[in-house]
């Protein structure tokens, strides 16, 4: 079974970022990413590459803007998906919808809390978005990437009232969209 989640749906800056991940064997600990500690993400990052497959999807903050989420939801979610190869597996997608849209495909919700393929999909995006926001943080270290990784904090907020946005920013999204106008 493959299990596909994605990370950064709703933030305001950064990436959208999907994992699908191909189980070879049964991992003891995974849960939801949501659920997990950055370090508990980091430890089990490592055993998932260990214990199966991975596949990867991004799309930037100024594609996803152009093309809208849903559209960008289902790029990143079926380019991890094809790094995959896959023969035939059930393709489980967490959420109310299938962007495979394959006849081995089905969207559940909540799965990131049922299937292990899918948690384990949770933790590999949650981790690899993670990672990429605090490298970006580098680049952009006034507006505290590292500390809320683009997602809608007064910290956020204050920061792009104060410095303007980025390019990291989703101008589609709100507040960007109120206060750019």
């Amino acid at each position: 079974m493959i299990g596909i989640d994605e990370a950064g749906r709703g933030a305001w800056a950064g990436p959208l970022v999907a994992a699908a991940v191909l189980l070879k064997r049964p991992l003891a600990g995974l849960a939801d990413s949501k659920r997990l500690t950055p370090l508990k993400r980091e430890q089990l990052y490592a055993r998932i590459h260990r214990a199966g497959r991975v596949g990867l999807g991004v799309v930037e903050p100024g594609e996803l803007d152009r093309i809208g989420l849903a559209a960008s939801l289902a790029r990143v979610m079926n380019e991890a998906l094809a790094q995959l190869s896959p023969l035939g597996e059930t393709i489980i997608v967490d959420g109310p919808i299938d962007y495979i849209r394959s006849s081995n495909s089905s969207a559940l919700i909540r799965a990131d809390d049922t299937v292990e393929a899918v948690m384990a999909a949770s933790i590999i995006a949650k981790v690899e978005r993670d990672r990429m926001m605090m490298a970006l943080d580098k680049q952009w270290p006034d507006y505290g990437f590292g500390r809320h990784k683009g997602y809608g904090t007064a910290a956020h907020r204050e920061a792009i009232v104060s410095l303007g946005p980025c390019g990291l920013h989703r101008y589609s999204f709100r507040p960007l969209s109120e206060l750019v106008a």
